[in-house]
């Protein structure tokens, strides 16, 4: 009994150190400066009651500072336009490490995500918000600038 006790206290310990140490290092824009290699899945919804199939890939550069440039390749329904899309866009990262961005292509209209920042700034979880899409998005930090 006094063993299983002071297991329990162990393990309590633990997982008490473990969560303020996961709560010290709050994150901000600059936890996901760098490159990230973005896969991209889910459905468009039209007005007249269809769904179109959406499936990409996306290289997407954050500045540090709350701007971001992407290149994309977005299949729509299985076909593809030919070559990278390039866009740019804003972001903006919470303290608890949820976000948001907006990636802007001139002849389009802007996407807007939310986001969850991950694994230190080294997975990027996000979905879009706008009406008509259930679309998400998982990436992996691919590069870190160098000063």
């Amino acid at each position: 009994m006094k063993f299983r006790i002071s297991l329990f206290l162990l393990t309590f310990a633990l997982v008490a150190s473990s969560t303020s140490t996961a709560h010290a290092s709050a994150c901000s824009n600059s936890t996901i400066q760098g490159t990230y290699a973005f896969t991209i899945h889910g459905q468009a919804f039209l007005p007249d009651g269809s769904t179109l199939l959406i499936d990409g890939l996306a290289k997407t550069t954050f500045d540090g500072k709350g701007n971001l440039t992407q290149l994309d390749a977005v299949a729509v329904n299985g076909n593809v336009a030919p070559g990278w899309a390039s866009n740019t866009g804003t972001y903006s990262v919470n303290p608890d490490c949820t976000g948001t961005f907006t990636v802007t292509n001139g002849s389009q209209l802007p996407v807007h995500l939310q986001m969850i920042v991950a694994q230190s700034g080294n997975t990027i979880h996000d979905m879009v918000i706008d009406p008509g899409f259930a679309t998400t998005a998982e990436a992996d930090r691919v590069r870190i600038p160098r000063d």
